[in-house]
């Protein structure tokens, strides 16, 4: 992949927002028309319904690996390249972090990604949840809340200055994770199948986890011919929602992979919502679920700049270059989510679906 010449015209910097715009737009319309959300995955779970939204977000999940292992069989990317395998993690932020975040995505009808996509359909609860998200990420990675969150994170780290990469530790061969994700995939098709989904959502759900591929490789290619360091990253809202929200507001913001990420997934999402008929205004229903959304905003926010990501960071992205702490945090992500749920959905009228 010879990106020279596009580098030599309009710059690095540019080069990589322009990457981070087509990886958010492949991943906002794949993502709005599966209707991707860990949260209705999560939930499905824990009331015994393994049907479609636990199929997309394995289908999703299987992509991911498959795309990613493949192409750094290939030599397209090297996992120990990316940032969060090259820097050290913290298993302590990955348990407390990641309950967080589920219990947090529970209470706001949506992760961080599926309310950013919400928004761009006119969803205006999701556009305030998503706000307070973003804000209390910015916090919690630079503002007042960020010692609460380096002395949690402290509080267990990994070894040796970087992440642990499971594979390396539990010394299988580099096309184990190929393998496996293959297998889920097989996994996804059949629960799928057996839910009665259709071909199209199939499509789509797959589409979410090659955006995470796409980011990968157009990162790693980018850190090859640029001449000033490049993060090699992809798909995450954590620590991307707090950039673009600083970009609009100090004097000379830096154009960087994140900055054109979120803006992308809201053009896709956009787009697929209104071609396809669906982009329609709505609010909260009534000041109960407002003050749940807003305080389910705020553990998200705080929980995934805590865990290393989000649903997707941790959830995908992370889990698909096999990253040790992504792996625990999606694990406390589930286990967070599924308690909320049996605890407070499940003793009320709250639908498995998010809005």
């Amino acid at each position: 992949m010879d990106i020279v010449p596009l580098i030599d015209r309009i710059g690095e910097a540019p080069t990589a927002a322009l990457f981070g715009l087509i990886t958010g737009i492949v991943f906002g319309v794949a993502a709005q028309r599966s209707r991707f959300c860990l949260r209705a995955a999560t939930v499905e779970f824990a009331r015994r319904r393994m049907d479609s939204s636990v199929a997309v977000w394995l289908l999703t999940f299987s992509t991911a690996l498959v795309w990613v292992q493949g192409a750094s069989l290939l030599g397209l990317m090297r996992p120990e390249d990316a940032r969060m395998m090259a820097v050290t993690g913290t298993w302590s932020g990955a348990v407390i972090g990641g309950l967080m975040f589920g219990v947090g995505m529970v209470l706001a009808r949506g992760c961080s990604g599926r309310l950013l996509v919400l928004a761009a359909t006119g969803n205006l609860r999701s556009v305030v949840s998503g706000l307070i998200f973003a804000v209390v990420a910015q916090m919690s990675l630079h503002g007042w809340l960020a010692p609460t969150r380096d002395k949690l994170a402290r509080l267990w780290m990994t070894d040796g200055g970087t992440n642990v990469n499971l594979m390396n530790a539990l010394g299988v061969p580099n096309w184990s994770g190929l393998v496996f994700g293959l297998l889920t995939a097989v996994l996804a098709i059949y629960i799928a199948r057996r839910s009665g989904m259709g071909y199209k959502r199939l499509v789509f759900g797959s589409g979410v986890g090659f955006a995470v591929a796409l980011g990968w490789v157009l990162t790693y290619q980018l850190s090859l011919a640029a001449f000033e360091p490049v993060s090699v990253t992809s798909a995450t809202f954590s620590g991307p929602s707090a950039n673009t929200l600083m970009f609009f507001l100090i004097p000379d913001p830096v154009l960087e992979f994140d900055v054109g990420l979120v803006p992308g997934v809201v053009i896709g999402a956009f787009a697929a919502s209104w071609l396809n008929g669906e982009f329609k205004f709505q609010g909260f229903e009534g000041e109960a679920n407002m003050r749940r959304s807003m305080f389910g905003a705020v553990l998200m926010g705080f929980g995934a700049m805590l865990a290393g990501g989000c649903a997707i960071g941790a959830g995908v992205t992370g889990t698909s270059i096999f990253v040790g702490t992504a792996w625990l945090a999606l694990v406390c992500m589930w286990i967070g989510a599924v308690l909320t749920d049996a605890l407070v959905d499940q003793q009320g009228p709250v639908g498995v679906a998010a809005e």
